[in-house]
């Protein structure tokens, strides 16, 4: 396997490949340029916190990052580091990758053609840091992506530690991960979480699975991968 990092302005990848050579950065930097551009134009793009339209003939990432956020509904630069993580696997993809790991600050896309471990960041004192999901190998793509109301710099209007969505797209789940994570809300950590598990039950069709963590409460929905726990402790797991 190969590793390298990328870094190009905000973005930020860290990329593990089964290709011993290719092109990624440059890739970037063109998609990346597409969007400035874009937005240099349409501010609105870049402001909006809720769905935008346009029947306009669009780059691929701003495309993406459109249909994307009207599946989710939010703004579209919600989906922006999922998209450049997704974006970034096809073109590897396409040539010929049968594994590789996109990582653009914690959103996550990959192809596996051999098991691997995706660990679950969340800063909580409860839990720690020390799990992750073991996803099996598989044929197609896969988009693991994080918010938090607690960490990173992504707006959130929520109180999680950290919501985590698993899709095909990484676009999406980047998406939905800040769409779920608005609605972590509540008294109780316990009211958090189910108001994020009752969030999730309208984007269903989207997603293969999705983490909440608040507090010393997890809650799950859909199909996970096997969560590995690497320390012991004590939790409540709320399922729908």
């Amino acid at each position: 396997m190969n590793f390298s990092e990328i870094d190009l302005d905000q973005t930020h990848i860290r990329l593990t490949t089964d290709l011993e050579s290719h092109d990624l950065k440059r890739y970037i930097f063109s998609i990346r340029r597409d969007l400035k551009n874009y937005i240099l134009k349409n501010e609105d793009f870049l402001l909006s916190l809720v769905p935008i339209e346009t029947d306009e003939d669009l780059p691929l990432i701003v495309r993406t990052m459109i249909e994307s956020s009207n599946a989710a509904d939010v703004g579209p630069m919600a989906c922006v580091a999922g998209t450049i993580s997704e974006l970034s696997l096809d073109y590897l993809i396409d040539n010929d990758s049968k594994y590789s790991i996109v990582e653009n600050g914690g959103d996550i896309a990959l192809i596996n053609d051999e098991d691997v471990l995706c660990g679950i960041y969340s800063n909580n004192q409860v839990l720690g840091n020390d799990i992750a999901f073991r996803i099996k190998a598989r044929s197609g793509p896969l988009g693991v992506c994080s918010s938090s109301g607690k960490i990173g710099h992504s707006i959130s209007f929520g109180d999680s530690d950290s919501v985590t969505v698993i899709s095909k797209s990484a676009s999406i789940s980047d998406g939905l991960a800040t769409r779920i994570a608005n609605e972590v809300n509540g008294e109780t950590s316990e009211d958090k979480v189910s108001n994020g598990l009752e969030c999730c039950e309208n984007y269903k069709e989207f997603f293969e699975g999705v983490l909440i963590i608040s507090q010393g409460n997890v809650g799950t929905i859909g199909k996970l991968p096997k969560i590995v726990e690497t320390n012991e402790f004590d939790v409540k797991v709320s399922n729908h």
